[in-house]
């Protein structure tokens, strides 16, 4: 393994490190923290694993004389950036498309620190300055807006970012295995055809689709096309979505201007030992000493947290997480999260409170299909939508001792879930799934929940909870009879608070005003709701900007009104304010009452 050193962010810092050459400068529209949960970091010291020279220029200054991408000057082999944890429009936005005044990923939570599509913005001035240099881009913003996709800000379809920014590729996903093979196809010197046969990767070919497609290929509607029809793009994306669940999807051609975008299939999801290894890499959890104790608020959400694994296979409509880490399960060993554990006790500050053992959807640790041969063919997006596939292994025994020789640890005093889980994978309407399902709700309400239990039901009528790929409201009810069952037995007063959206596709303002008044919610402190935001690359934008359902091409009512659908988030505070003050005066006779600052979608 290469010496492990700190990435170096400026030419003073290279200097110290007595290096003549870096092979590869990363940049990020975030603040550098070198902690697993940032892909930067994860990049920069996986790559740095097998001896390249990695420097960093975290969000850099893209509106004066450009300093900050000349001051490190030519790589060896390329340049790679991202525009941060989250897309950049999403970060600056609201739903309602005002510009936010804060930023959780810069110091001090300053806004403006990274321009709007910055992908894009960024790549342009590598090539304009370097224009010999390749540019491999990667991310969020990158990966889901890697096809024709539709941008809420711009109220239009886009087409590949691959095309809008002249990037030479993109890698989508989990980025381990492709860069570190396009690293060394780079530095190799291998032909353009070997390069363009990497899995989990994207780029854009001059020329026409072959007339004749190779099988194994699926070939989309141009961006043209789309542009021109809805159907078209409604159409794309079905497939899309349904290849992006696939274990051994097609190649994927989208004609575009004078050529086309191809998407190669990923790599097999991760194994248990690949998993190990990213996440064995000496990670200081810290940010980086540029930042001379300067507070970053995303750093202080996750610094003492835990990823167990990577993956849902809940596919709400909304979410982006199967775009972006895959629909199948890759979970570390116990043993890997274990030494994890035991070596926060060596970060500054850490008084034993683990703030997360989570992933994606935190209960979904170890899960996967009792019949792998069935799943090596599936073709659903969701193994818990319209119901739980019944090949699905959903026994959280696993999950539970993992919690208990966590809480084992010297120096552990409590570990708290603050991820997200999915109660359809231990309740039914009727009752427990299995022999695990009880002690687990159990043990999740009354040893690892800071006070409130956060649950996402999204909505209560079924109508609209079907557009969103969400079980029935009635599971939720059954949810609250068990969690006060608990509460009431061990004498306790832990909170229950659901969240919900507002004007997603095929909510009206009646049915916010069924939610609002609805009589299993009463006594619940409700005050978490989201007004629906069109993302790239998700079902329900597709319903948003279309009008029609992808599943099945019907139309669907959406409320594109930006007073309406204001109305209909503020109808819910309006009618809900009064339900909660029971609950509310019960929680304040509850010592280990905490409130966190809710987590993005």
């Amino acid at each position: 393994m290469a010496e492990a050193y700190m990435f170096p962010t400026s030419v003073k810092e290279v200097q110290a490190l007595g290096w003549d050459y870096i092979d590869i400068i990363l940049f990020s529209g975030d603040a550098f923290i070198d902690h697993p949960s940032f892909g930067t970091a994860v990049i920069a010291r996986w790559l740095q694993k097998w001896g390249y020279r990695v420097a960093v220029v975290p969000q850099p200054n893209w509106r004066d004389d450009l300093r900050d991408f000349r001051k490190l000057g030519t790589p060896r082999l390329y340049f790679g950036l991202n525009a941060g944890a989250m897309d950049s429009m999403v970060n600056h936005y609201t739903a309602s498309k005002r510009l936010r005044h804060d930023d959780a990923y810069t110091p001090d939570g300053k806004a403006g620190a990274r321009p709007d599509y910055a992908v894009t913005v960024y790549t342009k001035i590598l090539k304009e300055l370097f224009p010999d240099v390749p540019v491999i881009i990667g991310g969020i913003e990158a990966s889901l807006r890697r096809l024709t996709h539709y941008d809420y800000w711009k109220d239009c379809l886009m087409p590949s970012v691959l095309y809008t920014s002249g990037a030479d590729y993109l890698c989508y996903g989990m980025g381990e295995r492709p860069m570190l093979e396009l690293t060394r196809g780079i530095e190799k010197g291998w032909s353009r055809h070997r390069m363009r046969q990497i899995p989990q990767i994207a780029f854009f070919v001059d020329g026409k689709v072959p007339e004749e497609a190779s099988s194994g290929t699926l070939l989309l509607h141009s961006f043209e096309e789309c542009c021109k029809d809805k159907r078209a793009f409604a159409e794309n994306f079905h497939w899309i979505e349904t290849h992006a669940n696939m274990m051994h999807p097609d190649t994927i051609l989208e004609p575009v201007g004078e050529g086309y975008v191809q998407i190669n299939p990923p790599f097999p999801p991760a194994t248990t030992q690949e998993m190990d290894s990213f996440w064995d890499l000496p990670f200081t959890k810290l940010p980086h000493p540029r930042y001379k104790g300067k507070r970053i608020p995303a750093y202080d959400m996750i610094k003492f947290s835990v990823n167990t694994h990577r993956g849902c296979f809940g596919g709400c409509n909304f979410c982006t997480i199967a775009a972006h880490q895959g629909k199948f399960i890759s979970s570390r060993s116990e043993q890997s999260i274990l030494k994890e554990v035991k070596e926060l006790n060596n970060l500054p500050d850490f008084a034993g409170n683990i703030s997360d053992v989570g992933a994606p959807t935190a209960n979904m640790y170890g899960m996967h299909g009792k019949n792998l041969e069935l799943c090596d063919k599936c073709r659903r997006r969701s193994c818990l939508f319209p119901k739980r596939c019944p090949n699905l292994e959903c026994d959280h025994t696993r999950l539970m001792e993992l919690y208990r020789k966590i809480d084992s640890t010297k120096g552990i005093r409590h570990s708290y879930i603050g991820s997200g889980i999915r109660y359809d994978l231990f309740l039914t309407e009727e009752g427990f799934v299995d022999d695990s399902s009880k002690p687990y709700l159990q043990t999740l309400v009354l040893d690892h929940t800071s006070g409130r239990l956060k649950v996402a039901p999204e909505h209560t009528e079924d109508h609209v909870l079907q557009k969103m790929g969400k079980p029935s409201f009635r599971l939720f009810e059954r949810l609250r009879k068990e969690f006060d069952k608990v509460n009431r037995e061990a004498g306790t007063h832990v909170g229950l608070v659901p969240y919900f959206i507002s004007s997603h596709p095929g909510c009206t303002m009646k049915d916010m005003e069924r939610l609002a008044s609805h009589p299993a919610l009463k006594g619940i402190w409700m005050d978490q709701v989201q007004d629906f935001t069109p993302t790239p690359m998700t079902t329900s934008s597709v319903m948003f900007y279309s009008g029609l359902d992808p599943r099945d091409m019907k139309p669907v009512f959406t409320e594109r009104d930006p007073e309406k659908k204001q109305r209909q988030k503020s109808f819910f505070f309006k009618n809900s304010s009064k339900k909660g003050e029971k609950h509310l005066q019960s929680s304040k006779q509850s010592p280990n009452i905490a409130t966190r600052k809710p987590k993005h979608k």
